[in-house]
């Protein structure tokens, strides 16, 4: 997720290449605390906005790693974490952090789950910053994507790359829902719109992954309405160097009101059926 107006940027690329580095540290640690420490039958810790919007205590013991890993790296940066929020630093460079990104997918035990670092630059605020570094990696089977701006993006070092773009008609398009039941009604609306319009609909249950399986052509596109900071920052550069482009509607970035992502050509055919349906409200 990227800012009109970009801010400071490393003045070195090896920079770049260290904050990625880092990047892929904190989230592989973070995810060995999560595949080992998970119980048979994880708790819900707290609820969100709704009753099945969880926290698990292995949300909060992932994202408290992290934020003790910092601290010790990079003290003088800024993070901002889902369950902590943000702690202010001083050098330009705020870490966004998702400890668990697809909690439900865990506390069920399906294998669709996601540790998420990303390095960004300029004020800590989604409007306003660049995203410079992002890791995303899958804690039950390993699979890691790395992301550096301008540096491309990878999947276990190997280079990886959008598919062509193709007719909605031959696009896989992966998909995700609110916690709110009025949001999800609404949701399903436009399902109910752009399923007949694709080749199909795939909903993994992490947005990350998500984003990230159209960077490596295992997904066409991709759209959600809903997403926070956390959950775009580090995929959306994964999705962006591999070549898609990541977008909202009626020109805006991607954001909480939509995000969508494919190949350029294939994410303007996309936007154009989710404005037609004001898929970026909630009207039924």
């Amino acid at each position: 997720m990227t800012s009109p107006a970009p801010g400071p940027l490393p003045a070195d690329p090896a920079d770049v290449d260290l904050l990625v580095d880092l990047a892929e540290h904190l989230a592989r640690e973070a995810g060995r605390l999560v595949l080992e420490g998970r119980p048979h039958r994880p708790d819900v810790a707290s609820t969100k906005s709704s009753p099945v919007d969880v926290v698990t205590q292995m949300d909060l013991a992932s994202e408290a790693l992290l934020r003790r890993l910092l601290a010790q790296e990079r003290p003088q940066d800024a993070i901002l974490g889902e369950e902590e929020g943000l702690l202010v630093g001083t050098s330009g460079v705020t870490w966004v952090l998702d400890p668990i990104d697809g909690t439900v997918n865990y506390l069920y035990g399906i294998p669709a789950y996601a540790v998420s670092v990303a390095a960004v630059v300029g004020e800590p605020d989604p409007a306003r910053w660049t995203v410079v570094a992002g890791c995303v990696h899958a804690v039950a089977d390993g699979r890691t994507w790395t992301a550096g701006l301008g540096r491309g993006a990878y999947l276990d070092g190997g280079r990886v790359a959008v598919n062509a773009a193709r007719p909605l008609a031959e696009s896989l398009v992966g998909t995700g829902f609110g916690y709110l039941s009025e949001r999800r009604r609404s949701q399903a609306r436009v399902l109910a719109e752009v399923l007949p319009q694709v080749r199909d609909i795939r909903r993994i249950g992490s947005a990350a992954m998500d984003l990230c399986t159209v960077a490596t052509g295992g997904l066409d596109a991709y759209y959600e309405r809903g997403l926070q900071p956390w959950d775009l920052a580090a995929a959306s550069l994964v999705a962006q160097e591999a070549g898609a482009s990541v977008v909202g509607l009626r020109g805006a970035p991607a954001g909480e009101s939509m995000a969508v992502a494919g190949p350029p050509a294939t994410a303007r055919a996309l936007v154009g059926i989710l404005e037609a349906l004001d898929a970026d409200t909630d009207r039924l």
